[in-house]
């Protein structure tokens, strides 16, 4: 696993996509502050420029540098929660204008190491120090893979780099839930 690490986060410093397991589905990663990065992802999921991304981070430290500011329940929902949880917050700074919506607001996830496969992602965007996007390993419109084995070739074929670690695993992934959290400090579930 470690040397998937180092090839991982060598690919991520160069600014290529990588195709490597999360806390969710297998999903094409990068920079999520490095423009160009983002849109060869665009440009692998055949998708819209004007739909943006998730964004993962390590630690609520590196949630902190790039939302404008997160109220204290949003602390508490990532940390009650064991199911993995994207938040919606209401902006974004200091990320790819491609990850960050019309409106401001950016996608995040707080990844936990609670599994192998997330321990993984974790401990690459750790290594790293800086978010990563994650998006599902698809072409826009076809059903995201639950396991490796699911993604089409042609995705495969447009990384820099795909994650050998996890490659054969059989466990079956889901995505994540997402809420969204309102200037006035509510929140509605997305999914």
């Amino acid at each position: 696993m470690k040397v998937d690490i180092t090839d991982a986060f060598e690919n991520l410093k160069k600014g290529n996509v990588i195709l490597c397991p999360t806390d969710t589905v297998w999903g094409l990663s990068c920079d999520a502050t490095n423009n160009s990065a983002v849109q060869e992802i665009i440009k692998i999921k055949q998708r819209s420029e004007d739909k943006s991304f998730i964004v993962l981070v390590s630690s609520l430290d590196m949630l902190g540098r790039y939302v404008h500011s997160f109220p204290n329940f949003a602390v508490d929902l990532i940390e009650m929660t064991s199911e993995p949880l994207t938040i919606i917050f209401p902006r974004g700074e200091k990320l790819s204008k491609f990850v960050i919506n019309s409106d401001e607001s950016v996608a995040i996830r707080l990844i936990k190491s609670n599994s192998e496969e997330s321990k993984f992602c974790f401990d690459l965007i750790r290594k790293f120090n800086k978010p990563i996007v994650s998006t599902s390993a698809n072409i826009s419109g076809m059903p995201a893979p639950k396991k490796y084995s699911e993604i089409d070739s042609l995705v495969v074929s447009q990384v820099a780099y795909a994650v050998p670690y996890f490659t054969t695993s059989k466990s079956q992934r889901s995505p994540s839930k997402i809420i969204k959290l309102n200037e006035d400090n509510t929140f509605k579930i997305i999914r």
